[in-house]
């Protein structure tokens, strides 16, 4: 009778057996050789996509009203899907009525055509004491200096050309790109675990010639991963996140190579 059950449960299941290799450019293939393999109930891509949304970073809107900068910017970084302001190209979003109306456009410009860089740019011939001393005088000779330097750049476009450079110290962009990288890493860190704790039904490690198998598996849908770890081999790096579907009494077999890898970079791009 235990024999009879034992039979009967093995029927039941099925079996997985596959092999892993990767071929680097204009070599052969190798075995991809004591490498873990995680068999899953849940695809790591979309374990990833569950992290990243449950933890993600703040919003680019919330972040954008965090920023240390002029309400003028603020209101400008939320009209323009750009974060960082002096990458080049930048200046073709910006108009003659941007460099006017936002603060720190309008030093930037006055510094990228300032000190004879840009001949015939008006000048300014408001005092900054005369704001406080002759309000009235500042207001108007300033108001004459925007009217004359609003004509100039209308004259002028090319003359807005480069100002992203004074840009630098008002720049959201670094700290945008040091945010993702944070959360990147953090989504790194727990989506292996996630996958481990919840959606783990086995793991197994290749042997000398990159062959693995797990018997007794559960009729359904699984995927085979590497949990976003790289296998490595010239100058291939690829990773693994397949889906098999497994039979009752059969013995699926699978080669995993760069062909069905989620990853293929270059170790040049590392």
């Amino acid at each position: 009778m235990i024999a009879y059950a034992r039979s009967q449960a093995q029927s039941s299941t099925g079996d997985l057996e596959f092999t892993a290799r990767v071929t680097p450019t204009a070599a052969k293939g190798e075995p991809v050789r004591d490498f873990t393999f995680y068999l899953l109930t849940k695809s790591y891509a979309d374990i990833i996509k569950e992290v990243d949304e449950r933890d993600g970073p703040p919003s680019r809107e919330k972040f954008i009203e965090d920023l240390k900068i002029s309400a003028e910017l603020r209101e400008w970084l939320h009209k323009n899907d750009v974060m960082d302001i002096t990458m080049p190209g930048v200046d073709k979003l910006i108009t003659p009525e941007d460099v006017l109306h936002v603060p720190e456009f309008l030093l930037a410009y006055q510094r990228s055509n300032g000190g004879g860089v840009t001949s015939g740019i008006p000048n300014p011939k408001y005092r900054e004491s005369d704001k406080t001393e002759n309000p009235e005088r500042y207001e108007k000779q300033r108001q004459e200096y925007m009217v004359a330097l609003k004509k100039f750049m209308q004259a002028h476009p090319e003359s807005i050309a480069g100002m992203e450079l004074e840009l630098d110290s008002v720049n959201p962009g670094r700290k945008w790109a040091e945010q993702q990288n944070i959360h990147r890493r953090r989504v790194q860190q727990i989506a292996p675990v996630e996958a481990q704790t919840k959606f783990l039904v086995a793991k197994t490690d290749t042997d000398l010639d990159g062959k693995a198998r797990i018997a007794h598996l559960t009729p359904g849908k699984y995927w085979i991963s590497s949990l976003g770890l790289s296998a490595a081999a010239g100058d291939a790096r690829i990773n693994w996140d397949v889906p098999v579907e497994i039979s009752a009494s059969q013995t699926v077999r699978i080669e995993l190579t760069n062909l069905n890898a989620t990853d293929n970079l270059s170790s040049k791009a590392h």
